[in-house]
């Protein structure tokens, strides 16, 4: 029993440990922060490898939890991501004074979303969620002498508390029609009924705030313009991934009776989402900004996958978070160098970069290209997945949309590139220096951005474990 209990929540118990090691340090020991980092970029690359061992299928605490080897692989593209976050940010991370408290924040925000993907019933995920979100609304104000970081922690802090009584209504709507909160039981109780619908509606809604669904999206780019870059990283990528990935799975195995009522709403939103974030993108001159809408049009394309209902759908999503774990860390971290540098956040302050920092440009440049699905890069085919699972459906209309959104999308991507590669600039950004954990982190979601396209067991890999 103690053996299942370990090896079952390995992935929540090492981030456990690194929680309680990072606490026992910073009540008994003076580490400088160079030091301290080192150490913490260890224990997160050692956690990253352990993720891909000793997985096993199985259930705990009466199905409260549950996990698989395909949740064990998503909650190691989270893993890497975070380390990827303590790589890219290095240079500001050892400028703050609560160096540890960051990480403890961080640490616990992800412990949450690992519970998240594991949930077995509405109460665990609602705990899980908890977990996950309040930490973040801490992250969101660590930079405690500008009052935009301060703003962005109360919008957090507003918008989760919103959706977090959105999302306890909808429970308790669901356990009044079903009498359940178990994942396994409430597929057998759902007939569709009037009740049933409305609580659905109030589910769908608290994951849409948290995913940055249109209409629901609008704290979103306050608050990534005004948190510190490694926490609008965060944000934008391993929330992203967490809520999608337990969006998918709530979808296809809890409410799969009512497919014919969330399907015509996640098109609806897919398509309004895509339009909305790429109009909004097209203006923007803030590089946070302007990646916060990106993301929200990302979150578009995620939709279109999940439309369809099938494995290639829950294939594709977890294809492209990986993929866009890698494409956007890029463009942040790049975004971070430069900010953390030369306070310079806007787009027209690109321009001329390849002049003075032709490494950060490529990878800007890969990254860019990677979000807007140009071949060769990763993000081609990650797009490629998620609309060929989204036209299973036979939906040629709805494909057609996503595909002239695609085309969209290059506009603003390449007037990022253009700045940097072919515009003028009498006073271009400095030369940014680098440290070896920064460039380390860039070069490998360069290689990260070229090779999970091309190599293409990663994604038979992906369809092997979610069948």
């Amino acid at each position: 029993m103690l053996n299942d209990f370990l090896i079952l929540m390995k992935p929540e118990l090492l981030i456990t440990f690194i929680i309680f090691l990072l606490l026992f340090i910073k009540v008994g020991s003076s580490m400088k922060n160079e030091s301290l980092l080192l150490l913490i970029q260890l224990v997160l690359l050692l956690n990253v490898i352990a993720g891909f061992f000793l997985n096993e299928e199985g259930s705990l605490f009466g199905r409260l939890y549950r996990t698989n080897n395909f949740m064990s692989l998503q909650k190691s593209i989270l893993s890497i991501g975070v380390y990827l976050i303590s790589l890219l940010f290095s240079n500001w991370l050892k400028k703050s004074e609560h160096l540890l408290e960051f990480f403890i924040l961080l640490l616990s925000a992800l412990l949450g979303m690992f519970f998240l993907i594991s949930s077995g019933s509405f109460l665990m995920f609602f705990l899980s969620l908890e977990l996950a979100t309040i930490p973040i609304a801490a992250m969101a104000n660590f930079d405690l002498g500008k009052k935009v970081s301060s703003e962005a922690a109360m919008k957090m802090i507003l918008s989760s508390a919103f959706s977090s009584g959105i999302l306890l209504f909808g429970i308790s709507l669901i356990y009044g029609a079903t009498g359940t909160t178990s994942f396994s039981e409430m597929p057998a109780l759902l007939t569709g009924s009037p009740l049933q619908i409305l609580a659905f509606v109030f589910l769908f809604t608290a994951f849409a705030f948290k995913l940055s669904i249109v209409p629901f999206h609008l704290w979103t780019a306050d608050v990534y313009e005004g948190a510190p870059v490694a926490v609008t990283s965060f944000l934008s990528v391993i929330s992203k991934g967490a809520i999608a990935f337990i969006f998918t799975s709530t979808l296809y195995q809890v409410f799969q009776p009512m497919q014919a009522v969330w399907y015509n709403m996640v098109m609806i939103l897919a398509v309004a989402t895509m339009v909305i974030g790429n109009l909004f993108a097209l203006r923007q001159q803030n590089i946070k900004r302007f990646l916060a809408f990106s993301s929200i049009a990302q979150v578009g394309f995620i939709l279109v996958g999940m439309s369809s209902n099938s494995l290639p759908g829950t294939s594709a999503v977890a294809y492209f978070i990986l993929i866009y774990v890698f494409s956007n860390l890029a463009a942040f971290g790049v975004a971070g160098a430069i900010s953390q540098q030369t306070g310079k956040e806007n787009i027209d302050d690109y321009k001329g970069l390849y002049q003075t920092n032709p490494l950060l440009t490529w990878i800007m440049a890969l990254g860019l290209f990677s979000l807007a699905g140009i071949p060769p890069t990763a993000g081609f085919f990650g797009k490629l997945f998620l609309i060929t699972a989204g036209a299973s459906k036979g939906n040629y209309i709805f494909i057609t949309i996503a595909a002239l959104n695609l085309v969209i999308s290059l506009y603003y991507y390449l007037r990022v590139i253009r700045a940097m590669f072919m515009d003028k600039n009498e006073t271009p950004i400095p030369k940014i220096f680098l440290e070896a954990p920064v460039r380390f982190g860039l070069l490998l979601c360069g290689t990260g951005i070229v090779l999970i396209g091309l190599l293409s067991w990663i994604y038979d890999y992906i369809i092997t474990i979610a069948a």
